[in-house]
């Protein structure tokens, strides 16, 4: 009889990505009970010890990680099939996954979310935020189906289609008791030497990390998104460049001061992109509809 299951295999990697089995138990939407029965069971069946306790914390033995190594890969097949049968059936996506760039308000896409409810055949919508070249790696990762609003050119090697949908301005502007405040010439690179950026960290995992705007060695504070950065510059803790459209009202009431750099960031083009060769029918509604609707306007609003 076969002793690895499907659901199996997700559990032991659900538990592997969140380091708990009460966690893991709250993403899959089961009791901590199940879980620790489901990996019990395996253990026992396989005739190995697939997960280390060291508490309420669990790591993977040796035995484990090749187990969730090849796993994954049966997986990422599985998932496959079941989108291709579905696809097939009906031309809906059993799932549609959107990335959406850390700088970029969820929120501006709730009409689109309720129009595409009101038409989706029973496919289950998902979004999920990443920062600069992390976006892509979703995509190409297949982690996620569309990227709206992606920053930047995409990496090198193809696999997709992309086109503009917006661009975005940036402004250089640090607190009112920061140091650089009161400064009157354009900024220099050795007047920033002196102080702390701050900085969106990159999502990726296997591409090449971006970085925007950071001198050799220069002090860095890196936030996890943009909104967190945006708090970290209103707090003094460091300077950087943000969408003007976050700071427009921060500035006329004083709250940050914008200042002339000598290398100003020039304005970034973001893209809706997705694999090639994939039609189903999700992704060409919310192609059309984010091309026609105005909301990759909307994104690069302020929260």
């Amino acid at each position: 009889m076969l002793k690895l299951s499907l659901d199996a295999l997700l559990t032991v990697d659900t538990i592997a990505r969140r380091g708990s089995f009460a966690a893991a138990a709250k993403e899959l939407f089961r009791v901590p009970s199940t879980i620790s029965y489901t990996v019990s069971r395996l253990e026992e069946d396989l005739g190995v010890q697939l997960f280390e306790r060291f508490g309420p914390r669990v790591e993977l033995t040796a035995a484990g990680a090749e187990l969730l190594k090849e796993g994954r890969y049966l997986l990422k097949a599985a998932g496959d099939l079941e989108r291709r049968v579905r696809r097939v059936a009906s031309g809906w996506e059993t799932e549609f996954t959107i990335a959406i760039d850390s700088m970029l308000s969820p929120c501006a896409l709730m009409d689109d979310i309720t129009a595409f409810y009101g038409i989706a055949d029973q496919t289950r919508l998902r979004l999920m935020k990443e920062a600069l070249s992390g976006t892509w790696e979703a995509l190409l990762e297949r982690r996620a189906d569309l990227l709206v609003g992606a920053a930047g050119m995409g990496p090198p090697g193809g696999g997709y289609t992309a086109e503009p949908i917006a661009t975005i301005a940036f402004v250089f502007v640090v607190a009112p008791g920061h140091p650089l405040a009161g400064v009157d010439h354009p900024l220099s690179k050795s007047d920033l030497a002196a102080h702390r950026a701050v900085s969106v960290s990159d999502s990726a995992r296997q591409l090449q990390a971006r970085t925007v705007g950071l001198l050799f060695g220069q002090d860095t504070l890196a936030a996890p998104d943009m909104q967190t950065k945006y708090d970290f510059q209103r707090a003094g803790l460091g300077f950087g460049f943000l969408p003007g459209a976050w700071v427009r009202e921060d500035i006329a009431q004083g709250r940050f001061v914008v200042k002339e750099v000598e290398e100003p960031k020039p304005d970034e083009t973001l893209y809706l992109a997705w694999r090639t060769g994939e039609e189903g029918a999700a992704l060409r509604w919310w192609r059309e509809r984010l091309r026609t609707s105005g909301s990759a306007a909307r994104l690069i609003e302020p929260r």
